[in-house]
């Protein structure tokens, strides 16, 4: 059926009011038993958009947030509360600490919402997954804000999918290749990652802009008059490159 075909978040009730628009009187029931004998069935999509097109759409508005642990070279284990705004994909890791309590996730949560100032007024959700370490205090922060909580379904990662993929890098480019000794050695390594991924990594969801940047810097055309110049980051364990003035 060409209107289902063409149109697939239409259900069959919307098919059959825009029949009725162009004078094909046709019951509900009828157009729903036409799809279904035409293999064409109700689905999620049809009532709907699906997680992903949801994620897409209110982007600019959604900022998520996921605890990561960072084991120390004595066998201490600690946590860290990273939040990402999905439209911009700007890093905030608000912390490190051994004893994550639900009163220093609400202190995060404050520390975030200092931070981000006026520019919380563009925010409509939190996204957050259903761990213990959150509470309903942590939620009213950001209640406070005009915002919705969004809580991920149990065991089930990919519904956070960009704060996973950025923990997947911060292990990646940097925890995975420095021994931290301690609290303020993993604050020292977290925040220096946090500056580089904000000012200078190219996010592909941006056309290869850092999250910070509004356009990319001018190309130099002589390479002989305008030299690249690399700064390490972490005692070179990252690379920037940039032309030296």
């Amino acid at each position: 059926m060409r209107p289902a075909r063409e149109n697939p978040r239409w259900g069959h009730r919307r098919i059959q009011e825009e029949l009725t628009r162009l004078g094909h009187r046709i019951a509900a029931s009828t157009v729903w038993e036409i799809l279904h004998a035409a293999g064409i069935d109700p689905s999620p999509r049809r009532s709907g958009p699906t997680w992903h097109e949801f994620l897409a759409a209110q982007a600019e508005g959604i900022i998520a947030a996921d605890f990561f642990h960072v084991d120390t070279a004595l066998g201490k284990r600690l946590y860290a509360l990273a939040f990402l705004k999905h439209g911009s994909r700007r890093l905030h890791i608000t912390g490190v600490t051994a004893h994550p309590t639900r009163d220093w996730a609400v202190q995060q949560a404050r520390n975030l919402t200092a931070d981000l100032g006026i520019r919380i007024e563009s925010l409509r959700f939190l996204l957050r997954d259903r761990d213990d370490k959150y509470g309903e205090a942590f939620d009213a922060v950001f209640q406070a804000e005009k915002m919705e909580i969004l809580n991920s379904a149990p065991q089930a990662p990919r519904m956070n999918a960009h704060c996973e993929r950025i923990i997947g890098s911060i292990r990646r480019e940097a925890l995975d290749h420095v021994l931290i000794m301690n609290d303020a050695h993993a604050r020292h390594i977290l925040t220096a990652y946090e500056r580089h991924h904000n000012e200078h990594r190219p996010h592909q969801a941006r056309n290869q802009l850092p999250p910070d940047a509004h356009e990319q810097p001018a190309a130099a055309h002589d390479l002989h008059t305008h030299k690249v110049a690399r700064t390490w980051i972490l005692g070179g364990l990252i690379n920037e490159y940039r032309y030296a003035a």
